[in-house]
């Protein structure tokens, strides 16, 4: 695979476009905390950690997703997949959560939006932990349209009725997950919803939290997505971004913690994004039947976003 991509470099974000999305105090914290040695952070739960070069980390991840959409934008490459650690959704703009120091992919949608003058940018966020931070940056903002999903681990929000507030509403979507819940229903989520969402919103550029710990092999989620799975729902948002954006696509890896579903469903994407056909399953289907999907759900959903009924 590695013969057939185009390696670009990234550069550390900048304090100015770090600005853009975070709190300078946040900022300072983070860098204060690594440069004494690491240790936890305040406001940012026991299961965030930094270590010594943690905000030399975190610069360098979100700064890999801007140099992505700048590549993009540029016309250098038609899309792009940042391979980051630390993630990103779970930081707010004060504070970080859930292994995320800084917001990488709320970074670079202030970075398009600031400096190459995009009004609409689509964020899609398919990772099994609701894109919390994420969520609280764009709430109240119409120029960035938020599709994510959740089944009610870590943070307590995302619920179904989370619509976005002020000039906000309507432009943030939350589809609650059921454990067990694999390939089919993630397809019925893209296309019956996503889909028909993303088309009246008219993005003109689509960024992408992928979230492999949908992934059967993952023991931290709950839900049976498999290789050709992720393939699917990448593939279904390479034809939206062609369609909808001249194929202005960039994604950044967030969860994953099953290693063979994480490696593999990355690679899945890998090759939807070069337009292949299909993509295989080395690790086979998953351990459990796949728990039928709910269209009622589905319709309900879209009644409440302003579609008809399926």
């Amino acid at each position: 695979m590695r013969d057939r991509l185009v390696a670009l470099t990234p550069k550390p974000i900048s304090i100015e476009r770090l600005t853009r999305v975070h709190h300078t105090r946040h900022i300072k914290q983070v860098r204060s905390v690594a440069e004494r040695g690491g240790g936890g952070l305040m406001g940012m739960g026991d299961e965030t950690y930094l270590a010594p070069r943690s905000y030399d980390a975190a610069r360098l991840a979100a700064g890999a997703v801007v140099t992505g959409v700048e590549a993009i934008l540029r016309g250098e490459v038609k899309n792009a997949f940042a391979l980051v650690r630390p993630p990103g959704h779970h930081a707010f703009a004060d504070h970080g959560e859930g292994f995320c120091l800084f917001n990488n992919i709320a970074i670079a949608a202030a970075t398009a939006r600031a400096e190459f003058g995009i009004d609409r940018v689509l964020i899609v966020d398919f990772d099994v932990h609701h894109g919390n931070g994420t969520n609280s940056i764009f709430y109240r903002d119409p120029a960035c349209s938020f599709f994510l999903r959740i089944s009610g681990h870590l943070s307590g929000t995302g619920y179904w009725d989370e619509v976005g507030e002020g000039a906000g509403v309507g432009y943030s979507v939350n589809v609650p997950l059921l454990p067990g819940w694999g390939d089919e229903a993630m397809r019925s989520i893209f296309d019956d919803l996503l889909v028909p969402i993303a088309r009246r919103f008219q993005p003109q550029l689509i960024l992408v939290s992928a979230g492999y710990d949908l992934s059967w092999t993952d023991r931290l989620g709950s839900m049976l997505v498999t290789t050709p799975g992720f393939f699917n729902l990448t593939r279904t948002l390479v034809q939206l971004a062609d369609e909808l954006c001249g194929g202005k696509l960039v994604m950044t890896l967030e969860g994953g913690y099953g290693l063979d579903g994480l490696a593999y469903g990355v690679l899945a994407s890998f090759a939807a994004m070069l337009g292949d056909e299909a993509a295989a399953d080395p690790i086979g289907p998953g351990r459990y039947p796949e728990k039928p999907f709910d269209d009622q759900y589905l319709d309900q959903l879209r009644a409440l976003h302003g579609l008809p009924p399926q």
